[in-house]
């Protein structure tokens, strides 16, 4: 099906290519841009806010995989209820308002950062737009349902709501495995990845895009700087962690990537010292 879709008019892809935006700044080391970015995601995105909630129906929709036939069926259904709680000319102003703010601070050329899933929040956000034809939407609502009931790569787990109990065997465990008490930038990550839940995602997207390019920095240039120390094993090694780094930036921010991490983490800091 091709259909028209304004993707301005799109939540999750407004969301969507600012975090690109931040990953580019970052980057870039642009802190000036940096800050505009982070402060529309503050202001636009903030818990509660009328884009927020819109964007929780969108990404519970986009990133559920695995669901029983009439498990996704009710999943839809309630997700349809829940959108119709929203206003749409509060939806439409709030908008209004982030697109207006992102030409003025940014530049219209933000909107051609590439989003990979942009297919299926368009057809997410066509299935719940009542303007939608509705042999359209019974199509769209169908796809989406295929979706919901597909099955999730094993080694990829969505992220769930963690409680103090499960923090506190997490880090336990970590400490266990790694015989060391977890370092500052440890602590940060799974503090980040706890207050993601009441936040949309956005604290622990803003942490990773960050730290991801910090340790990436810093294995790089011990590896540049101190190369004929090293032996071609751990010139191999060194470039295994460069080339995990690059991965990182595409998998889901689950456990066992919060665990991936923690560990590059040690091991950069144990080059730093």
């Amino acid at each position: 099906m091709k259909l028209k879709h304004n993707k301005k008019r799109n939540t999750a892809f407004l969301y969507e290519i600012l975090i690109k935006e931040l990953t580019k700044c970052i980057i870039s080391k642009d802190t000036k841009r940096k800050g505009a970015v982070v402060a529309i995601l503050r202001e636009h995105f903030s818990k509660n806010s009328a884009l927020a909630r819109e964007l929780e129906i969108y990404k519970v929709m986009n990133e559920t995989t695995s669901l029983e036939l009439e498990t996704a069926k009710s999943l839809i259904s309630e997700s349809k209820l829940e959108f119709k709680t929203l206003k749409e000319n509060e939806i439409f102003k709030s908008q209004s308002r982030l697109i207006s703010q992102i030409n003025k601070s940014l530049s219209k050329g933000i909107f051609n950062n590439f989003v990979p899933n942009y297919k299926d929040l368009a057809t997410i956000v066509q299935m719940f737009n009542s303007s939608t034809p509705l042999k359209t939407r019974v199509m769209l609502e169908a796809e989406c349902l295929e979706r919901l009931v597909s099955k999730r790569d094993k080694n990829a787990q969505a992220l769930q709501p963690v409680s103090n109990l499960a923090y506190r065997s997490f880090v336990g465990k970590f400490n266990e495995k790694y015989g060391k008490t977890l370092q500052k930038e440890q602590c940060e990550l799974l503090q980040n990845y706890i207050l993601s839940f009441s936040d949309n995602g956005i604290g622990i997207k803003l942490f990773m895009n960050e730290e991801l390019a910090r340790l990436k920095a810093t294995i790089t240039q011990s590896l540049s700087e101190e190369k004929d120390l090293y032996d071609e094993h751990m010139v191999e090694k060194a470039q295994q962690v460069l080339q995990l780094l690059e991965d990182c930036k595409k998998q889901p921010l689950d456990r066992a990537f919060i665990g991936q991490v923690l560990k590059i983490q040690t091991l950069a800091r144990e080059i730093e010292s």
